[in-house]
């Protein structure tokens, strides 16, 4: 059981750093919120308020979380109480060490140190630091209060008990918390995503198809399985044997360069930056961007009002009993 009311700080109060300020405080913990820059941080209890809204919070709700968050003007009158710390910095290593190292110096001791970040490797941002079995990764996927993932990320120096308390404390806050225990670029979800990512642009490179086709093959195929059935599910499901099977016929023809594509290389040379430019992989008029950026959001609010399937994807409680499932083998399309 993580206690109610334990102090939480938020180092950033954009878009992310103010989704996870109004996420703990809606689940009961206080939270001190700073920024640098002073308009943002002025800012955050209106956006705080209208994002709670969105989520369909009624007023008295609203009121109490924003209660239990306190606007302070440094790092050092933020974490000078706190028993865990979110930074939620722009996407830069110096920066991110530089708060850290601040952090560090005012801080208790005890206090859990979390960085947020994408795809930056917590090592290189934690490295400098003289407490580092403290400190971990916690990647919250935008935007933090919608999205119900939060992979929290393991170092070489990481406690498995700061691991541990970490995932109790997200859990009760409503999050879906996924361990990973090795720190790597990209953590779990950017690597599957780029992974796809990286196949799709050599589709269209390779003039297999244009990108309107696997945008077309991903919404109206296996994309709509995805969010009930891993891949790893699915595997297990058809079989291993036949995932093997196609794995023998098919992988050695996939993209496998080291870096980018020089055919998006080419687009941002030229410009062509996507819908805010009207053209990238496709055409985009500025109606078609509009219904795009609609569809996604309608989506969004969907994750919201759905909650997640247990036992997909979650770790399995080490005293549950296996099921062994027999069937005949199926088709993998």
């Amino acid at each position: 059981m993580v206690p109610k009311k334990q102090q939480m700080a938020v180092i950033g109060a954009g878009l992310m750093g103010h989704g996870i300020a109004l996420t703990l405080a809606r689940a009961g913990q206080y939270v001190t919120l700073t920024d640098p820059h002073e308009e943002t941080l002025k800012s955050a209890p209106k956006r705080i308020s209208d994002s709670l809204k969105s989520l369909g919070a009624a007023e008295d709700e609203i009121a109490r979380a924003l209660k239990m968050i306190e606007l302070c003007s440094s790092v050092r009158a933020a974490v000078k109480e706190a028993d865990v710390v979110f930074e939620a910095a722009p996407e830069k290593l110096d920066l991110k060490r530089k708060i850290f190292a601040e952090v560090e110096e005012h801080a208790p001791k005890e206090a859990v140190l979390a960085s947020n970040t994408s795809v930056i490797q917590i090592t290189r941002i934690m490295e400098g630091l003289n407490l580092r079995e403290r400190a971990l990764g916690t990647h919250w996927w935008n935007p933090p209060h919608m999205i119900p993932l939060v992979e929290v990320i393991k170092t070489e120096w990481t406690d498995a008990a700061v691991a541990d308390r970490m995932m109790a404390l997200l859990a009760s806050a409503g999050k879906t918390p996924v361990m990973v225990e090795k720190d790597v670029p990209g953590f779990i979800g950017n690597r599957l995503q780029h992974a796809l990512w990286r196949e799709a642009v050599s589709l269209v490179e390779r003039g297999i198809c244009d990108a309107e086709a696997v945008d077309t093959v991903v919404k109206s195929c296996f994309g709509r399985r995805l969010a009930v059935l891993g891949p790893l599910e699915n595997a297990d499901l058809v079989g291993t044997d036949l995932t093997l099977d196609i794995h023998e016929n098919v992988l050695f023809d996939l993209e496998s360069r080291q870096g980018p594509s020089p055919y998006l290389r080419q687009l941002v040379q030229e410009g062509k930056l996507g819908m805010k430019s009207g053209e990238g992989f496709r055409t985009w008029t500025e109606a078609e961007a509009d219904a795009a950026r609609a569809r996604r959001g309608a989506r969004r609010q969907l994750v919201v009002a759905t909650p997640a399937p247990r036992g997909l994807g979650a770790a399995r409680p080490r005293d549950a009993p296996r099921r062994v499932r027999g069937g005949a083998r199926r088709a993998a399309s």
